[in-house]
């Protein structure tokens, strides 16, 4: 399974170039299909937006280049490591932090079963309402250093919030995760429907 994360900015509100983009069931992207569009909360202006598709994503980044209202799209491939398991788009309302990991590739592995290890305790906390949805890394990872992209799903801001305390058997991994990455990038958003 391939997905393509592509950070847009449009010229204007990101609205009209959302809308183009989703016109007859998404046709601009076939034969890929969309996993998500992502609207920021924060970290993202109101001309930005996220979209990662799947499936035959070869073409998506010239065609969204193609659209007038279209300022720039930046493009990461990637590949699931433990989730997502299907190409299945998410479609449950609430907020989606992508939080980007720089990280050595060799590394990739390890971070993956760090993070599921600690998901089976993270996940069914009763204190807050949180699930990842997906654990990415770059498909090339032939370099030194790259990028893993953490999508997790939460009922609302204040799950993140309190989710900052996970289970303690949860935050024993996510420290030794921590320290095998070199720096994290964060964006608040929401599902675009």
């Amino acid at each position: 399974m391939t997905f393509t994360f592509q950070y847009i900015k449009t010229q204007s509100s990101f609205q009209e170039t959302y809308l183009h983009i989703s016109e007859d069931n998404d046709s601009l992207l076939a034969p890929a299909h969309r996993w998500g569009a992502f609207l920021g909360l924060f970290g993202l202006g109101s001309n930005e937006f996220f979209l990662v598709t799947t499936g035959n994503t070869s073409a998506v980044d010239a065609r969204l280049r193609e659209v007038e209202r279209i300022e720039s799209v930046r493009s990461i491939e990637l590949e699931p490591t433990v989730r997502p398991t299907t190409e299945s788009a998410v479609t449950r309302e609430g907020l989606y932090v992508f939080r980007f990991f720089g990280v050595h590739n060799k590394d990739v592995d390890r971070i993956a079963e760090l993070s599921a290890e600690a998901w089976t305790y993270f996940e069914v906390a009763e204190e807050y309402q949180a699930e990842p949805q997906a654990l990415f890394c770059e498909v090339d990872r032939s370099k030194q250093n790259g990028l893993m992209l953490l999508v997790t799903w939460y009922d609302g801001l204040n799950s993140w919030q309190i989710s900052r305390r996970p289970p303690p058997e949860a935050a024993a991994n996510f420290r030794e995760r921590a320290t095998l990455t070199h720096y994290t990038k964060p964006f608040a958003t929401r599902l675009l429907t």
